[in-house]
């Protein structure tokens, strides 16, 4: 076999990631708050881009100028279009931004760590005990559990465990109850002991029971104290009015999230009108005087280079947040569109969908419709939802179109909620009901959708 070079000629298609290319899928799936920091740190790298905060409306034309550059039409990019979706953001009619009122403030709620901190210097402690109690606060989780050993504090502020344990009873007495403890058991017994809770057998059963207990083993807790299974359900009963994590009902920075709705969608008539809620992102435009510096430079100048380059970016940038607006609006609109019913009717109207059925509507790729609803929030009038949530498999009926999950899902919590819970209903009692309802389904499908809801088998949610 002979080996030689040659130069031949090949024609192909093949689609280049380009950085403006980058930049508008980053753009896409970042949400409102994500995109604004974004705009503000390229407003620091760019000289030629500025935040538009003044009052000026955004359909006036600018005065018209020759171009700078042949090969891009600046004056395409240099008028500030008046589009409907993308309009200066305007006051409410609660009166001038300015004034005074206290419904402007938000109250901050103490921590858990605050709280208890709070209660310790009210008490008459010792400046070493204070130490010592600041020292077990310090170590408590945001459940209010103590997750350092009694001996491993004494040996680090070098004092007797016996110290250590005084003052531990002494927040272990503090609001919420059962704070301090450090384990279940424990918890719970501080709570008992602190609500006056009286039954001859409750103790025993925190402490030896618990296990049994969650998994509903009521006869053996029955045969081994020698009670009926009546009072094993009292005491069950009582348990269940204890909290089992007593910091959870305090505020912890570390949990917060904040949402922000990027569309709203609002019934006006017969018909729901997509808004695309952007007015927290900066307006941006371009710089009056590195505008104007570039028609005075010559090509071949440095300074028009260097602008010329910065204008570009500027330009690709208003563009990618455009484009950004319009495929959201597009995405959203064939959303309520499919979803008509749901939002007419409630969620037991929701109808199987998929991210293809979208992009098919609206002409683009699945990805470019997974980017454009991740993360992001609608506000509608039955409530604030991520996009993702309108987005479900089917399951197939007897008769007609099939059935979103989320339906099936909210016919299964309401059969569990009308049984008796002495008798309550298997997973393959459930999934014979919604048969006859014309859905069908497998008993293994019913129990993975009533684990996804937190729902208990049937053994345990029976009642003696």
């Amino acid at each position: 076999m002979r080996m030689n070079y040659g130069l031949t000629l090949e024609q192909t298609q093949k689609l280049i990631m380009t950085p403006e290319l980058r930049q508008a899928i980053k753009i896409l799936q970042l949400s409102s708050i994500e995109l604004s920091e974004y705009i503000e740190q390229a407003v620091l790298n760019n000289p030629v881009l500025e935040m538009n905060n003044s009052e000026e409306q955004f359909g006036e034309p600018v005065e018209e100028r020759e171009n700078p550059v042949d090969e891009i039409d600046w004056e395409e990019y240099f008028q500030k279009v008046n589009d409907f979706g993308y309009v200066k953001g305007f006051r409410g009619s609660c009166g001038d931004e300015n004034d005074f009122s206290y419904e402007k403030f938000v109250s901050k709620e103490p921590t858990l760590h605050e709280h208890l901190m709070f209660q310790l210097h009210l008490s008459t402690m010792s400046k070493k005990d204070q130490k010592i109690g600041e020292y077990i606060i310090g170590n408590l989780d945001k459940n209010g559990y103590l997750r350092i050993s009694c001996e491993e504090i004494a040996k680090l502020l070098q004092c007797s465990i016996e110290e250590v344990l005084n003052v531990l009873k002494i927040i272990q007495s503090f609001e919420p109850a059962g704070v301090g403890a450090r384990d279940l058991t424990e918890c719970l017994l501080i709570q008992i002991k602190q609500k006056g809770l009286k039954h001859p057998h409750l103790e025993k059963v925190v402490r030896h029971y618990l296990n049994d207990l969650a998994d509903a083993r009521f006869n053996r807790i029955s045969e081994e104290l020698g009670i009926t299974l009546k009072e094993v359900q009292e005491i069950k009963d009582i348990i269940k009015t204890l909290e089992p994590k007593p910091g959870r009902n305090f505020r912890d920075s570390d949990d917060t999230q904040y949402i922000s709705a990027d569309a709203v969608v609002e019934k006006v008539g017969d018909e729901y009108v997509v808004i695309i809620k952007d007015t927290t992102v900066p307006r941006l435009s371009i710089n009056n005087f590195y505008r104007n510096l570039l028609t005075r430079e010559t090509k071949e100048s440095l300074i028009y280079k260097f602008l010329s380059n910065r204008l570009e970016s500027a330009l690709w940038l208003i563009k990618s947040i455009e484009q950004r607006r319009m495929t959201m609006y597009k995405v959203v609109s064939s959303i309520v569109e499919a979803q008509r019913e749901f939002f007419d009717k409630g969620v037991k109207y929701l109808k199987p969908l998929n991210l293809r059925d979208i992009a098919d509507k609206i002409g683009v790729h699945e990805s470019t419709v997974s980017r454009a609803t991740n993360g992001k929030y609608v506000q509608t009038p039955r409530g604030i939802f991520e996009l993702k949530y309108f987005f479900n498999s089917g399951i197939n009926t007897t008769d007609g179109p099939a059935t979103s999950s989320k339906t099936v899902k909210s016919m299964i919590k309401e059969i569990i909620e009308m049984e008796n819970p002495k008798k309550p209903y298997s997973d393959q009692k459930i999934a014979d009901i919604l048969k006859q309802k014309g859905i069908r389904i497998s008993r293994r499908t019913v129990a993975k959708y009533r684990d996804e809801m937190k729902i208990l088998p049937s053994i345990k949610r029976k009642r003696y």
